[in-house]
């Protein structure tokens, strides 16, 4: 049977919204309101990331093709692997498929200075067993991509999987800053063990308690919401103590404006060697840079009032002390990553977990939030 063209917009979940762009859809995590009022190029490009962003579908169909244009960020003279695409049948992952071509922006760390190179769209064949199945092809979590074209052999409707929906926020680490793939990140590894549909607002250096990210968590829908707060602030130096702690509030306040009754879990960092007790701002280790591998070293000086990962954790627990909310809860990121596990799992690049620390963190979060009495339970 031949291929015939699909409609894409009405699969895409986990998405704010879609930018009709010259090529096709491209996924957005934040809306275009806050784009405009804040256009960072740094916050522009992590957004439009599409991290647990996947397209859902009910279908008989035995094949499924799905064309799309990534565009990527390369760092020049460090080797950094591509995005993948997911594909999960039934639930179960049976293909990973890692992206080529595309349009490629090289970076160099030293300059700043940036090229684009200009490349073909990348297409995924997927070959199905035969029966109605349900089809959920996850987005690279670490690319922009336009979705150009889906075709199939037979109609592709759209599946809502009636599980809650988990709305998280959080840094990189959310993100799924060095998972090899879309569903390796973390919070895609808590919500498959929960049982529940991942809205991820993981943003790679952008978990800066901003207001507007408050006002897109408390618009959308949720039945369960966390906030992972901490490393962006300290590895900024973004701001003292005085300014975080009712930043925190105010952040959580909003939130409940729109959720008064939704389980909330706030939680501190994980355990990161170099911000333990230094401050930021964070910066790039220049010798492992001339070595041609990444890694951060952090710069700050100690000094009453900034910030550092303990300090942090201090205020995050206070902070929920202080609230009388039944359903606002507080986790220690330590519980998830701890100083033990740096020993045996150390971050690669000092600051973010790989694939497998990825999956520990994932496990150790559903383990807390979602067991019988947890605050997902």
């Amino acid at each position: 049977m031949s291929l015939r063209s699909e409609p894409v917009a009405p699969l895409v979940r986990g998405a704010a919204e879609l930018e009709r762009t010259e090529r096709g859809l491209r996924p957005h995590r934040l809306p275009a309101w806050v784009r405009e009022r804040y256009p960072d190029p740094q916050l522009l490009s992590v957004e439009s990331h599409p991290s647990g962003v996947r397209l859902v579908m009910e279908t008989e169909a035995r094949t499924v093709e799905l064309v799309l244009h990534p565009t990527c960020t390369a760092y020049r003279g460090l080797d950094r692997p591509r995005g993948s695409v997911d594909v999960v049948v039934d639930g179960t992952l049976t293909a990973s498929t890692e992206l080529v071509g595309g349009d490629v922006k090289e970076v160099d760390l030293r300059t700043g200075e940036a090229e684009l190179f200009a490349g073909p769209p990348h297409t995924e064949r997927h070959d199905l067993a035969e029966g109605t199945k349900v089809v959920e092809i996850w987005l690279p979590h670490n690319e922009v991509v336009d979705l150009v074209e889906l075709r199939a052999d037979a109609p592709l409707r759209p599946f809502d999987p009636q599980q809650r929906i988990w709305l998280h926020h959080g840094s990189s680490i959310s993100h799924g800053s060095n998972a090899a793939t879309p569903t390796a990140i973390w919070p895609a590894v808590a919500a498959r063990l929960g049982g529940v549909e991942l809205h991820n607002l993981g943003l790679g250096g952008s978990a800066l308690v901003d207001p507007f990210t408050a006002r897109v968590m408390r618009d959308r829908p949720a039945d369960l919401i966390s906030v992972k707060l901490g490393i962006n602030v300290v590895n900024f130096d973004a701001m003292r103590l005085r300014a975080f702690v009712p930043a925190v509030h105010g952040f959580l306040d909003t939130i409940r404006d729109g959720h008064p009754e939704t389980p909330l879990v706030l939680l501190s960092p994980i355990f990161c060697g170099i911000h333990e007790d230094t401050p930021g701002p964070g910066a790039l280790d220049l010798d492992e840079l001339a070595a041609g591998r990444r890694a951060f070293i952090a710069t700050g000086e100690p000094e009453p009032g900034r910030l550092t990962l303990r300090v942090i954790r201090e205020a995050l627990a206070s902070v929920v002390e202080r609230r009388a909310d039944p359903l606002l809860h507080h986790l220690d990121g330590t519980r998830l990553y701890g100083p033990d596990d740096a020993v045996a799992l150390p971050l690669p690049d000092a600051l973010h977990p790989d694939t497998e620390t990825h999956r520990l963190i994932g496990e150790r979060f559903a383990r807390y939030a979602f067991a019988p009495g947890g605050p997902f339970g």
